[in-house]
């Protein structure tokens, strides 16, 4: 048995996500990129980490997901995975890595699970349905995303509530479409409360919900949003720290211990 197989033993799976969801309990899943925040998210409990494309904005600098390769994710879940033994991981497919083709989409998540990933999620409603077939055929679990879908921000006209009025009929045919091809969950972002709740009421498979209420079968939120390490978040974000500042004292103390000659000190030194 590999050292990879042997890491993935005790890790979460699929099945365990669809026990909680028909006991009614709620499922937490935060995003993480890196083997310092990971092991402190499983430590807390998480269930699901995700290594999003949202590593695009948090770690690289970039002020969408769509400038992320494929190889971005692939390290980023290479480190979660290295790093974590509990929580089941989730790994994105970033834009241009499998809307082309479902050879391409195969190709791509063949990576990412050869990193470690026990699953990926892609964006799109209906007309990624025969995609999703093909990867939960090839054996590649699928993770589903509909509502604002951040790589189609540019045809969407920016982070916008998504499913309201008759368009959320539509919404429920994708989720139901999504379902039918056999995504074991779909990410619910930034629809409506009710329409979260209809839907997770008319689909066996969970919803996990990031600014559609408390309905869903779950919650994920952007680890970084989470912990307040930005200036600015989304408004349906509850931050429930502010690390940010905590940091940025950390290392302004520092900065003036530094300058001030009280660090290092006699205590912090090796002698011969």
């Amino acid at each position: 048995m590999s050292s990879q197989t042997s890491t993935n033993v005790n890790r979460l799976r699929i099945r365990h996500l669809q026990e909680s969801a028909a006991a009614g309990t709620p499922i937490t899943m935060l995003t993480a990129y890196d083997s310092l925040i990971a092991p402190l998210l499983e430590n807390a409990g998480v269930d699901m980490l995700l290594i999003g494309d949202s590593v695009g904005n948090v770690n690289l600098g970039y002020e969408s997901t769509i400038p992320v390769s494929l190889a971005d994710i692939e390290r980023a879940t290479a480190a979660v995975v290295r790093s974590t033994k509990r929580p089941l991981i989730v790994a994105d497919l970033p834009f241009g890595s499998y809307e082309a083709s479902d050879a391409q989409a195969f190709e791509s998540s063949a990576t990412l699970l050869k990193a470690g990933a026990q699953a990926v999620k892609l964006e799109g409603g209906a007309h990624r349905a025969q995609t999703i077939a093909f990867l939960t055929q090839n054996g590649v679990p699928v993770m589903g995303h509909l509502g604002y879908t951040p790589q189609s921000e540019n045809t969407l006209s920016g982070p916008r509530l998504q499913g309201k009025g008759d368009a959320g009929k539509l919404l429920l045919e994708d989720a139901k479409k999504l379902e039918e091809a056999g995504a074991f969950s779909v990410v619910l972002e930034m629809v409506p409360s009710d329409l979260a709740a209809q839907i997770t009421e008319e689909i066996s498979i969970p919803t996990i919900g990031i600014g559609a209420g408390p309905h869903c079968s779950g919650q994920v939120l952007v680890w970084a949003d989470m912990a307040g390490m930005t200036s600015w978040t989304p408004k349906f974000v509850k931050r429930f720290a502010e690390a940010g500042k905590t940091i940025e004292g950390a290392a302004a103390d520092y900065v003036n211990a530094v300058r001030e000659r009280s660090f290092p000190a006699e205590a912090h030194s090796r002698k011969n």
